[in-house]
C-alpha cells in the first residue's frame, strides 16, 4: 500500500490524497460503504461500481466467518471473487459486533468468546484467530482486532480496556508478520486508537498505536453514543499525533456534517451503515437537507427525488413514487433510496476533495454544514 498527499488545505488540517493498491487506487478523502455480508444491502456489486462510484467497499469478519464461513471464502478464491467485487475492500475485526454483543459474550486475556446470533453456538475470536479469518477474507485492508468500549464508560473500565487493546494488537502484528495472505496481493493491517472519551487515555493510545508504525492508523470507539463535540474534541486531538503521512481512518462514521467536519480534522477514510439503514426507512440525505421520504407530504409531489443526485433514479423518479414504494414495503423502494444515500455521501466527499484542491475547503465546508443538518 502506498499513500501520497496531493494538498493540504491551508486554513484547516484537511488534505486530498491517493492509496494505491493490488486491487486500485484511492481517492481520500473517501466514504466506504458497508458490505456487512459480502454485499451491500439492496445494492447490486456493478451498482456499486459504475451508478455510486464506489472506490472501496467493506467486510464484515464477524457476519462472514459465521456465514457463509471461511471454507467456502478459501474455496472461492477470497471475497473478491466471491462477490465479484474488483476493487479494494477492508474488513473489519469483528471487535466492535463482540461489543454490540455485551450479553453474548466474554473477554478475556485470551480473546473474545461469544455466542453466534444465528443458531446460538459458542465462538473464540483471537488477535490471532482473527487475522487468520481475514487473510481468509482476502481484504486489501484489515483491522487489528480490539475491544471497542460503551459510552458513558468508566475511565478505570477504559483504561483496562485499552491496555488490553495494545497486548492485543503486539499479538496481531506478529501473527500478520509471520504468515502469509492466500491470493497473491498485499494485505496492509491497521491498529486501531481506543481510550472511549478520556484525553489522556487516547493520547497514550494514539502514541502507543504509532510507535507499531503501520502503513496507515485507525481511530476506534466514536459514534457510540457521545456528543458530536466529543467526536471532534477526540480526532482533532488524536490526528495531531497519528503521523501525518499516513492515512488515518475514522470509523462508524457518520453524518453528512460528521464527515465534513471530521475531514477539517485530518481525517482520510470513513465508513458507516447509515446511508443504507437509513435509507430502507426512507430518510434521504441531500446537499439541502434530509428528507423523510415516509411523510404524507410527498404522496403528491411529484418533482424528481432529487435533481441534483448522480443517481439516475433520483432523477428519473418523483418522490410521490418513493414515497407509495415505501409506504408499501416494495423492495425497490430501499433500492432507489439505498443508491440515492451512497451516491450522495460518495459525491460529498468527492465534492470535499475538489474543493481541498481548489484550496477553498474550509469555506465551503462551513457553508455547507449547515444546510446538511437541516430537515426539509
Amino acid at each position: 500500500m502506498k499513500f501520497s498527499i496531493l494538498k493540504k488545505d491551508i486554513k484547516s488540517a484537511a488534505r486530498a490524497g491517493k492509496i494505491e493498491t493490488d486491487h486500485g487506487s484511492i481517492e481520500t478523502p473517501i466514504f466506504m460503504p458497508v458490505g456487512t455480508a459480502g454485499t451491500v444491502k439492496a445494492v447490486h456489486i456493478h451498482e456499486l461500481d459504475s451508478v455510486i462510484g464506489a472506490q472501496i467497499i467493506l467486510g464484515n469478519t464477524y457476519h462472514l466467518y459465521l456465514r457463509p464461513g471461511t471454507d467456502i471464502l478459501k474455496q472461492a478464491g477470497g471475497l473478491h471473487k466471491f462477490n465479484n467485487w474488483k476493487r479494494p475492500i477492508l474488513t473489519d475485526s469483528g471487535g466492535y459486533q463482540v461489543y454490540s454483543l455485551s450479553h453474548r459474550r466474554k473477554i478475556t486475556e485470551e480473546g473474545a468468546t461469544f455466542q453466534s446470533h444465528i443458531d446460538g453456538s459458542r465462538h473464540l475470536f483471537t488477535p490471532e484467530n482473527v487475522m487468520d479469518i481475514q487473510r481468509a477474507i482476502g481484504g486489501d485492508f484489515i483491522m487489528a482486532f480490539d475491544e471497542c468500549t460503551p459510552y458513558p464508560c468508566e475511565y478505570r473500565y477504559a483504561k483496562k480496556s485499552m491496555e488490553l487493546t495494545h497486548r492485543w494488537l503486539a499479538r496481531c502484528c506478529k501473527h500478520f508478520d509471520n504468515t502469509e495472505g492466500l491470493y497473491g496481493y498485499e494485505q496492509t493491517l491497521i491498529p486501531i486508537v481506543q481510550g472511549s472519551t478520556y484525553d489522556d487515555l487516547r493520547k497514550e493510545s494514539a502514541e502507543t498505536i504509532a510507535s507499531f508504525d503501520r502503513p496507515a492508523n485507525a481511530i476506534g470507539g466514536l459514534s457510540v453514543g457521545e456528543p458530536a463535540e466529543e467526536m471532534y474534541r477526540i480526532t482533532d486531538m488524536v490526528c495531531q499525533i497519528l503521523p501525518f503521512e499516513k492515512p488515518r481512518y475514522l470509523m462508524g462514521v457518520g453524518t453528512p456534517a460528521n464527515i465534513l467536519e471530521c475531514i477539517a480534522l485530518g481525517i482520510d477514510m470513513f465508513d458507516c451503515v447509515l446511508p443504507t439503514r437509513n435509507a430502507r426507512h426512507g430518510l434521504l440525505y441531500t446537499a439541502e437537507g434530509v428528507l423523510n421520504m415516509r411523510n404524507a407530504r410527498w404522496k403528491d409531489d411529484f418533482e424528481a427525488i432529487d435533481e441534483q443526485s448522480n443517481s439516475l433514479t433520483s432523477r428519473v423518479h418523483t418522490r410521490a413514487y418513493l414515497h407509495h414504494l415505501l409506504r408499501c414495503g416494495e423492495i425497490l423502494g430501499a433500492q432507489i433510496a439505498s443508491l440515492h444515500n451512497l451516491s450522495f455521501f460518495l459525491w460529498l466527499v468527492g465534492e470535499a476533495r475538489k474543493h481541498i484542491l481548489a484550496g477553498d475547503f474550509l469555506d465551503w465546508k462551513n457553508e455547507m454544514v449547515p444546510k446538511l443538518e437541516m430537515r426539509l
